[in-house]
């Protein structure tokens, strides 16, 4: 389980650890209710920072999830993609998406902490943009 408050964020809502490990913040998925199919990236390949290379699906729509650094994708949950359910019941647990080895680690600094998310997502309802 990651600490929430330690992860690093995108506008688009991804989170990524200090590991590589990204996922969807809960904001997200509470957004895309209920996730019905995930199609995690393939593990070899090389993906530049903001590339589409994950899609989520619920019943609403299918969500493309970008890469939040440049690198290898090293692992792919097989388990979210067996059991989509989990990216709802613990985005930041066991619903993580995929694992990425970066090629450029100060792309991280890019990246919102969870205060800065945090005010993005209050801008945001303020805004009514969604």
């Amino acid at each position: 389980m990651f600490d929430a408050k330690t992860l690093k964020y995108q506008q688009s809502h991804e989170w990524c650890a200090a590991d590589g490990t990204v996922g969807i913040s809960d904001h997200a998925q509470k957004e895309i209710t209920d996730v019905v199919f995930v199609e995690p990236p393939k593990v070899g390949r090389k993906v530049k920072r903001g590339e589409a290379c994950a899609v989520v699906e619920s019943v609403k729509a299918a969500f493309d999830i970008y890469a939040p650094v440049s690198g290898e994708i090293v692992a792919a949950n097989a388990e979210a993609a067996k059991a989509p359910e989990i990216v709802n019941r613990e985005p930041y647990g066991k619903g993580w998406l995929f694992k990425i080895k970066a090629s450029a680690p100060d792309e991280m600094s890019a990246l919102m902490d969870s205060a800065a998310y945090e005010k993005f997502l209050a801008s945001e309802a303020a805004h009514g943009s969604h």
